[in-house]
């Protein structure tokens, strides 16, 4: 949701494979000035417009961090941002054979 509110542009790519899903998201907007607080559950910058379609709780980003195997950001500022989330296949079945 932050591209299309704050990115004016970008692109997302997913890659497939028998491994893993990669999904590579990057956009050409203002950058996020403070990764760490937009980070934390509840932060949000949405702005009321967007809040009131009901956007903005401030659990995208912690709660992509929190499903992912692999997490990735990178921001800066006026240059945009660049996320890479990374989900291992038969992750389920990989953690009962090690119990």
């Amino acid at each position: 949701m932050n591209v299309v509110m704050y990115g004016s542009d970008g692109t997302i790519s997913l890659t497939v494979d028998t491994d893993e899903i990669i999904i590579e998201v990057r956009d050409n907007g203002p950058g996020i000035d403070d990764i760490d607080l937009a980070l934390q559950e509840g932060y949000s910058t949405a702005s009321h417009e967007f809040r009131e379609m009901g956007f903005g709780a401030g659990m995208g980003l912690p709660n992509i961090k929190k499903n992912a195997d692999s997490f990735e950001i990178h921001s800066r500022k006026s240059k945009g941002t660049y996320l890479k989330i990374c989900f291992r296949m038969n992750r389920d079945n990989e953690q009962r054979s090690t119990k």
